[in-house]
Protein backbone atom coordinates (compact mmCIF):
# COMPACT_ATOMS: atom_id res chain seq x y z
CA UNK A 1 0.00 0.00 0.00
CA UNK A 2 1.51 2.96 -0.96
CA UNK A 3 2.34 6.14 2.02
CA UNK A 4 1.79 8.69 -0.30
CA UNK A 5 -1.73 10.29 0.59
CA UNK A 6 -3.61 11.93 -2.63
CA UNK A 7 -6.00 15.01 -2.02
CA UNK A 8 -8.65 14.70 -4.66
CA UNK A 9 -10.99 17.43 -5.39
CA UNK A 10 -11.53 20.80 -7.05
CA UNK A 11 -8.03 22.77 -6.36
CA UNK A 12 -9.48 26.20 -4.62
CA UNK A 13 -8.23 29.46 -5.93
CA UNK A 14 -8.37 32.82 -4.68
CA UNK A 15 -8.94 35.99 -7.40
CA UNK A 16 -7.86 39.07 -6.32
CA UNK A 17 -7.88 42.56 -8.72
CA UNK A 18 -4.74 43.18 -10.26
CA UNK A 19 -3.12 46.26 -9.35
CA UNK A 20 -3.43 48.59 -12.65
CA UNK A 21 -0.29 51.19 -12.41
CA UNK A 22 -0.77 54.10 -14.35
CA UNK A 23 1.47 54.92 -17.39
CA UNK A 24 2.85 58.43 -18.59
CA UNK A 25 2.58 57.32 -22.78
CA UNK A 26 -0.52 60.04 -22.64
CA UNK A 27 1.43 62.81 -21.73
CA UNK A 28 4.86 63.19 -23.52
CA UNK A 29 6.15 66.79 -22.86
CA UNK A 30 7.97 67.29 -19.60
CA UNK A 31 6.92 69.91 -17.03
CA UNK A 32 9.58 72.99 -16.66
CA UNK A 33 10.88 72.88 -12.62
CA UNK A 34 9.16 75.07 -10.73
CA UNK A 35 11.59 77.85 -9.11
CA UNK A 36 9.23 79.92 -7.00
CA UNK A 37 8.42 82.18 -9.59
CA UNK A 38 4.81 81.73 -11.37
CA UNK A 39 3.11 79.31 -8.92
CA UNK A 40 -0.18 79.31 -10.32
CA UNK A 41 1.00 78.56 -13.76
CA UNK A 42 2.86 75.76 -12.89
CA UNK A 43 -0.17 74.62 -10.24
CA UNK A 44 -1.96 74.18 -13.40
CA UNK A 45 -0.12 72.42 -16.18
CA UNK A 46 0.89 69.65 -13.15
CA UNK A 47 -2.59 69.50 -12.27
CA UNK A 48 -3.12 68.78 -15.72
CA UNK A 49 -0.15 66.35 -16.03
CA UNK A 50 -0.94 63.96 -13.03
CA UNK A 51 -4.65 63.64 -14.39
CA UNK A 52 -3.37 62.51 -17.64
CA UNK A 53 -1.65 59.65 -15.69
CA UNK A 54 -5.24 59.16 -13.75
CA UNK A 55 -3.46 59.99 -10.70
CA UNK A 56 -6.01 62.93 -9.77
CA UNK A 57 -7.81 61.30 -6.76
CA UNK A 58 -4.71 60.43 -5.09
CA UNK A 59 -5.23 64.55 -4.14
CA UNK A 60 -8.59 64.62 -3.53
CA UNK A 61 -9.45 61.75 -0.94
CA UNK A 62 -7.96 59.85 2.06
CA UNK A 63 -6.44 56.47 1.84
CA UNK A 64 -8.21 53.51 2.52
CA UNK A 65 -8.36 52.43 5.82
CA UNK A 66 -6.75 48.68 6.55
CA UNK A 67 -8.69 45.90 7.65
CA UNK A 68 -7.99 42.07 7.23
CA UNK A 69 -10.00 41.55 4.36
CA UNK A 70 -8.21 40.57 1.27
CA UNK A 71 -10.15 43.66 -0.93
CA UNK A 72 -8.37 46.23 1.32
CA UNK A 73 -5.42 44.80 1.51
CA UNK A 74 -4.92 44.58 -2.40
CA UNK A 75 -6.65 48.50 -2.53
CA UNK A 76 -4.30 49.50 -0.27
CA UNK A 77 -1.79 48.54 -1.93
CA UNK A 78 -3.12 50.06 -4.78
CA UNK A 79 -3.30 53.24 -3.13
CA UNK A 80 0.58 53.42 -1.66
CA UNK A 81 1.82 52.53 -5.52
CA UNK A 82 -0.38 55.48 -6.73
CA UNK A 83 0.30 57.32 -4.13
CA UNK A 84 4.07 57.58 -4.42
CA UNK A 85 4.09 57.86 -8.42
CA UNK A 86 2.21 60.92 -7.89
CA UNK A 87 4.57 62.55 -4.94
CA UNK A 88 7.50 61.84 -7.11
CA UNK A 89 6.02 63.22 -10.35
CA UNK A 90 5.40 66.11 -8.18
CA UNK A 91 8.91 66.49 -6.49
CA UNK A 92 10.19 66.26 -9.99
CA UNK A 93 8.23 68.93 -11.18
CA UNK A 94 10.50 70.91 -8.52
CA UNK A 95 14.20 72.87 -8.66
CA UNK A 96 17.06 71.01 -7.04
CA UNK A 97 16.56 73.36 -3.60
CA UNK A 98 12.73 72.81 -3.64
CA UNK A 99 12.55 69.30 -3.74
CA UNK A 100 15.09 69.25 -0.96
CA UNK A 101 13.11 71.58 1.10
CA UNK A 102 9.45 68.89 0.15
CA UNK A 103 11.29 65.87 -0.24
CA UNK A 104 10.41 64.55 3.92
CA UNK A 105 6.86 65.24 3.19
CA UNK A 106 5.15 61.34 3.44
CA UNK A 107 1.93 61.59 1.08
CA UNK A 108 1.15 63.23 -2.19
CA UNK A 109 -1.74 65.18 -0.92
CA UNK A 110 0.20 66.64 2.08
CA UNK A 111 3.23 67.53 -0.86
CA UNK A 112 0.23 69.36 -3.00
CA UNK A 113 -1.27 71.26 -0.39
CA UNK A 114 2.56 72.33 1.37
CA UNK A 115 3.46 74.66 -1.45
CA UNK A 116 -0.58 75.66 -2.36
CA UNK A 117 -0.47 77.44 0.93
CA UNK A 118 3.20 79.26 0.70
CA UNK A 119 2.86 80.71 -2.51
CA UNK A 120 -1.32 81.45 -1.98
CA UNK A 121 0.19 84.26 0.82
CA UNK A 122 2.85 85.54 -1.57
CA UNK A 123 0.05 85.29 -4.67
CA UNK A 124 -2.24 87.76 -2.40
CA UNK A 125 1.19 89.81 -2.15
CA UNK A 126 0.97 90.39 -5.80
CA UNK A 127 -1.82 91.45 -6.60
CA UNK A 128 -1.71 93.99 -3.91
CA UNK A 129 1.56 94.46 -5.95
CA UNK A 130 -0.38 95.26 -9.44
CA UNK A 131 -3.29 96.82 -7.99
CA UNK A 132 -0.91 99.24 -7.12
CA UNK A 133 0.96 99.63 -10.27
CA UNK A 134 -2.28 100.13 -12.33
CA UNK A 135 -3.74 103.31 -9.16
CA UNK A 136 -0.09 104.56 -9.06
CA UNK A 137 0.48 104.86 -13.11
CA UNK A 138 0.81 108.13 -14.17
CA UNK A 139 1.08 109.67 -17.76
CA UNK A 140 3.48 111.94 -19.00
CA UNK A 141 4.53 114.00 -21.88
CA UNK A 142 7.60 112.16 -23.43
CA UNK A 143 5.38 109.00 -24.57
CA UNK A 144 2.19 108.64 -26.74
CA UNK A 145 -1.20 108.63 -25.29
CA UNK A 146 -1.86 105.36 -27.13
CA UNK A 147 1.25 103.53 -25.71
CA UNK A 148 0.64 104.46 -22.34
CA UNK A 149 -2.74 103.12 -22.60
CA UNK A 150 -1.51 100.39 -24.16
CA UNK A 151 0.72 99.69 -20.92
CA UNK A 152 -2.32 100.29 -18.72
CA UNK A 153 -4.12 97.54 -20.70
CA UNK A 154 -1.26 94.68 -19.70
CA UNK A 155 -1.99 95.79 -16.16
CA UNK A 156 -5.21 95.16 -16.50
CA UNK A 157 -4.94 91.85 -17.82
CA UNK A 158 -2.45 90.94 -15.01
CA UNK A 159 -5.15 91.84 -13.13
CA UNK A 160 -8.09 89.69 -14.57
CA UNK A 161 -5.33 87.02 -14.49
CA UNK A 162 -5.04 87.10 -10.43
CA UNK A 163 -8.93 86.54 -10.86
CA UNK A 164 -9.63 90.40 -9.74
CA UNK A 165 -12.83 90.96 -12.42
CA UNK A 166 -13.15 94.85 -12.91
CA UNK A 167 -16.10 96.08 -14.77
CA UNK A 168 -15.13 97.67 -18.20
CA UNK A 169 -17.01 100.73 -17.15
CA UNK A 170 -14.65 101.28 -14.58
CA UNK A 171 -11.51 100.66 -16.54
CA UNK A 172 -12.70 103.07 -19.31
CA UNK A 173 -13.81 105.38 -16.10
CA UNK A 174 -9.72 105.18 -14.61
CA UNK A 175 -8.14 105.41 -17.86
CA UNK A 176 -9.91 108.59 -18.76
CA UNK A 177 -8.83 109.92 -15.53
CA UNK A 178 -4.96 109.33 -16.03
CA UNK A 179 -4.78 111.80 -19.01
CA UNK A 180 -2.49 114.23 -19.36
CA UNK A 181 -3.71 118.04 -18.18
CA UNK A 182 -3.15 119.09 -21.23
CA UNK A 183 -6.00 116.99 -22.39
CA UNK A 184 -8.36 117.81 -19.94
CA UNK A 185 -11.12 119.75 -22.24
CA UNK A 186 -11.29 116.66 -24.21
CA UNK A 187 -10.81 114.62 -21.02
CA UNK A 188 -14.35 116.61 -20.03
CA UNK A 189 -15.79 115.59 -23.67
CA UNK A 190 -15.20 112.16 -22.64
CA UNK A 191 -17.26 112.71 -19.61
CA UNK A 192 -19.54 114.31 -21.00
CA UNK A 193 -20.14 111.81 -24.29
CA UNK A 194 -20.19 109.30 -21.58
CA UNK A 195 -23.26 110.52 -19.80
CA UNK A 196 -24.96 110.66 -23.01
CA UNK A 197 -24.32 107.36 -24.34
CA UNK A 198 -24.03 105.92 -20.74
CA UNK A 199 -21.52 103.25 -22.18
CA UNK A 200 -18.48 103.16 -23.37
CA UNK A 201 -16.16 100.30 -24.33
CA UNK A 202 -12.49 100.67 -23.88
CA UNK A 203 -12.04 99.77 -27.53
CA UNK A 204 -14.25 102.81 -28.52
CA UNK A 205 -11.83 104.73 -25.86
CA UNK A 206 -8.61 103.80 -27.57
CA UNK A 207 -10.14 104.44 -31.01
CA UNK A 208 -11.06 107.74 -29.40
CA UNK A 209 -8.25 108.45 -28.17
CA UNK A 210 -6.05 107.51 -31.29
CA UNK A 211 -8.08 109.96 -33.56
CA UNK A 212 -7.43 112.73 -30.95
CA UNK A 213 -3.82 112.42 -30.67
CA UNK A 214 -3.16 112.18 -34.29
CA UNK A 215 -5.26 115.72 -34.91
CA UNK A 216 -3.26 116.99 -32.45
CA UNK A 217 0.07 115.70 -33.83
CA UNK A 218 -0.87 117.10 -37.49
CA UNK A 219 -1.91 120.55 -36.12
CA UNK A 220 1.21 121.19 -34.00
CA UNK A 221 2.98 120.21 -37.41
CA UNK A 222 1.29 122.50 -39.15
CA UNK A 223 1.38 125.17 -36.28
CA UNK A 224 5.41 124.89 -36.55
CA UNK A 225 5.06 125.89 -40.07
CA UNK A 226 2.94 128.77 -39.56
CA UNK A 227 5.05 129.61 -36.94
CA UNK A 228 8.07 129.28 -39.19
CA UNK A 229 7.02 131.26 -41.96
CA UNK A 230 6.00 133.82 -39.59
CA UNK A 231 9.70 134.41 -37.95
CA UNK A 232 11.24 134.72 -41.27
CA UNK A 233 8.51 137.66 -42.04
CA UNK A 234 9.25 139.39 -38.90
CA UNK A 235 13.11 139.25 -38.71
CA UNK A 236 12.99 140.53 -42.66
CA UNK A 237 10.61 143.24 -41.53
CA UNK A 238 13.18 144.35 -38.40
CA UNK A 239 16.23 143.43 -40.65
CA UNK A 240 14.58 146.79 -43.23
CA UNK A 241 13.84 148.80 -40.18
CA UNK A 242 17.15 148.64 -39.22
CA UNK A 243 18.09 149.89 -42.65
CA UNK A 244 15.95 152.33 -42.69
CA UNK A 245 16.98 153.52 -39.17
CA UNK A 246 20.59 153.56 -40.59
CA UNK A 247 19.96 155.30 -43.57
CA UNK A 248 18.25 158.20 -41.72
CA UNK A 249 20.76 158.49 -38.88
CA UNK A 250 23.50 158.50 -41.54
CA UNK A 251 22.41 160.89 -43.91
CA UNK A 252 21.14 163.21 -40.82
CA UNK A 253 25.03 162.73 -39.53
CA UNK A 254 26.08 163.69 -42.56
CA UNK A 255 23.83 167.05 -42.98
CA UNK A 256 24.84 168.12 -39.87
CA UNK A 257 28.65 167.65 -40.72
CA UNK A 258 27.80 169.65 -44.18
CA UNK A 259 26.45 172.45 -42.28
CA UNK A 260 29.26 172.33 -39.65
CA UNK A 261 31.62 175.44 -41.13
CA UNK A 262 35.55 174.55 -40.83
CA UNK A 263 36.45 177.35 -42.10
CA UNK A 264 38.43 180.53 -40.75
CA UNK A 265 36.53 183.87 -40.41
CA UNK A 266 38.02 186.78 -42.41
CA UNK A 267 37.02 189.17 -39.89
CA UNK A 268 38.24 188.13 -36.53
CA UNK A 269 40.36 184.73 -38.16
CA UNK A 270 38.77 182.59 -35.83
CA UNK A 271 38.46 178.70 -36.58
CA UNK A 272 35.13 177.32 -37.32
CA UNK A 273 33.77 181.20 -37.16
CA UNK A 274 32.04 182.62 -40.60
CA UNK A 275 31.75 185.73 -40.70
CA UNK A 276 28.23 186.53 -40.88
CA UNK A 277 28.15 185.64 -37.32
CA UNK A 278 30.71 188.24 -35.89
Amino acid sequence: MSNEIQKVGPSVKTSAPAVVLPSSHNHAEKLENFNGMDFKRWQQKMLFYITTLNLIHILKVDPPRLSDTIETVVASDTWNQSDFLCRNYILNGLSDALYNVHSPIQTAKALWESPDKKYRTEDAGMKKFIVGRFLDYKMVDSKTVISQVQELQLILHEIHAKKMELSESFQVAAVIEKLLPSWNDFKNYLKHKRKERKEMGLEDLIVSLRIEEDNRRADKKSGSTIEVKANIVEKESRNNKKRKHSGEGSSQGNSKKSKKFKGKCFNCNKQGHRAMDC
